[in-house]
C-alpha cells in the first residue's frame, strides 16, 4: 500500500517549517549535482587549454572557487536549509568539443560530502549553480546570450535513500 507524501518544509497548517533532524543518526552523505553552460560561438571560440582567459583571471577556475564557496554557504541562500559542515566539495568544469555552429557547451559537476543528520544535495546543486552563474558573470562582457540550463541533482547516498538519475 502507497504512503502519502507530504511536504517535509510545510507543517500541517501549511506554513513553513524548518525539518526537526534531531533524532536521524549521523550517517555519511554525498551528493552530485551537474548544471550545463551553452556558450555562443563568440566565447566558446575564446577557450584556449581547457579554460578562458580573461581580465578577471582564468574563467574556469573563478568558476570553481564560486561554487566551493557557494556550497559552503547554501544555508544562508536556501531559507530551510541546515547549515552543514562540508568534508569535501569539489567543482568540475568540462568544455566539451564546439558544435557545427561553433557554441559549446560546458559541464559544471559539484560533489558535496559530509557526515550529517540531513541530506547535501542542496550544497551540490547551489554549488553547481553558483559556478554556472560565474561563467556566465564572467563571460557576458563578451556575449549575452549564455544559456544555462539542465541544473539537476545526478546522484546521493546515505540517509534512508540513494538516487541515481537515469
Amino acid at each position: 500500500m502507497a504512503t502519502k507524501r507530504t511536504l517535509s518544509h510545510l507543517d500541517a497548517r501549511n506554513r513553513p517549517q524548518m525539518v526537526d533532524v534531531g533524532a536521524k543518526a549521523v550517517t555519511s552523505r554525498t551528493a552530485v549535482a551537474e548544471a550545463v553552460v551553452v556558450l555562443p560561438k563568440a566565447l566558446a571560440g575564446l577557450i584556449r587549454d581547457g579554460d578562458i582567459a580573461s581580465p578577471k583571471g582564468p574563467v574556469f577556475q573563478a568558476a570553481v572557487l564560486a561554487g566551493i564557496m557557494g556550497a559552503k554557504r547554501t544555508s544562508d541562500l536556501i531559507p530551510l536549509c541546515h547549515p552543514l559542515p562540508l568534508d569535501d566539495c569539489k567543482v568540475e568544469i568540462e568544455a566539451r568539443r564546439p558544435a557545427a555552429d561553433g557554441s559549446a557547451e560546458v559541464r559544471v559537476r559539484c560533489t558535496a560530502r559530509t557526515q550529517a543528520r540531513t541530506g547535501v544535495e542542496m550544497e551540490a546543486l547551489t554549488g553547481a549553480t553558483v559556478a554556472a552563474l560565474t561563467l556566465y558573470d564572467m563571460g557576458k562582457a563578451v556575449t549575452h546570450g549564455i544559456v544555462i540550463r539542465d541544473v539537476r541533482l545526478r546522484s546521493k547516498t546515505g540517509g534512508k535513500s540513494t538516487y541515481r538519475a537515469p
